[in-house]
């Protein structure tokens, strides 16, 4: 029996459902996340296929970049998910899930754009930029 993780907006006008394994948190520091969410964002993925969204009528997408867009609840602002245009993947903030998540930290990406005012101490893996394996908007 495939795992099931549900989640959704604050104000529950979007409601998701994943099925199968999620990718761990990758917290993200680029001043684009930054700028959207007021700090940095953490965030999990799951194949396309394997989401089902609810209250899509709701969901406002902002095209950060040529390649990405960033889908957030019309209704409450809740910041829900990051889509790359090329990838058949969906990245899911990992605040919306409800608990028990069952998500655990993975690692810092874009560390160099991280804003001054806290540091990252809990020995999770640090890159410069992106890792290989998680294809982003920005080099």
């Amino acid at each position: 029996m495939a795992t099931t993780h549900m989640g959704s907006c604050l104000c529950g006008a979007v409601r998701f459902r994943t099925k199968g394994a999620l990718r761990g948190v990758v917290y993200c520091h680029c001043s684009q996340c930054r700028k959207q969410t007021g700090h940095i964002v953490a965030s999990t993925n799951s194949k396309d296929e394997d989401i089902v969204i609810e209250g899509q009528d709701a969901i406002r997408w902002y095209e950060a970049s040529d390649v990405a867009r960033r889908g957030f609840c019309g209704t409450c602002g809740s910041v829900l998910f990051w889509k790359h245009k090329e990838l058949d993947t969906i990245s899911i903030m990992a605040g919306s899930f409800d608990q028990p998540s069952g998500l655990a930290g993975e690692a810092h990406i874009f560390v160099a754009d991280k804003g001054d005012y806290y540091e990252i101490e809990d020995g999770l893996p640090q890159f410069q930029k992106s890792t290989p394996a998680i294809k982003v908007a920005q080099d």
